[in-house]
């Protein structure tokens, strides 16, 4: 099936750096050490990768967080809950602007 996203840039995502190869050095050794060893291990940080591109609506990553998820024996039961935490992150943070625009409304009506 075609679709607007190509499955297959997720794997030259690495030919990002060709035109700008010092940029993108920093950017993969940032990743790198993000995504390394840390207070957090691999797993949890598969799953918070899983749930913002969710948020984020990444295609590439979550078929490339699906995959690490499971490599880290993290069930559907986990992912998915992972997703709704990112959901619920997601609606809570729209709500709370709701907050400026009353704000806004109120100084504009006055």
């Amino acid at each position: 099936m075609k679709t607007y996203f190509d499955p297959q840039d997720l794997q030259q995502f690495g030919d990002v750096t060709k035109d700008a190869k010092e940029l993108g050095e920093k950017f993969f050794d940032y990743y790198g050490s993000v995504m390394g060893p840390g207070a957090l291990d691999e797993r949890e940080k598969a799953l918070i990768a899983l749930a913002i591109a969710h948020a984020l609506q990444c295609p590439y990553c979550i078929e490339a967080y699906t995959q690490k998820c499971l490599e880290q024996d993290c069930d559907k039961e986990e992912m998915t809950e992972a997703v709704h935490v990112a959901a619920a992150m997601k609606a809570g943070i729209t709500l709370v602007h709701a907050m400026q625009m009353r704000r806004k409304a109120d100084e504009v009506s006055l």
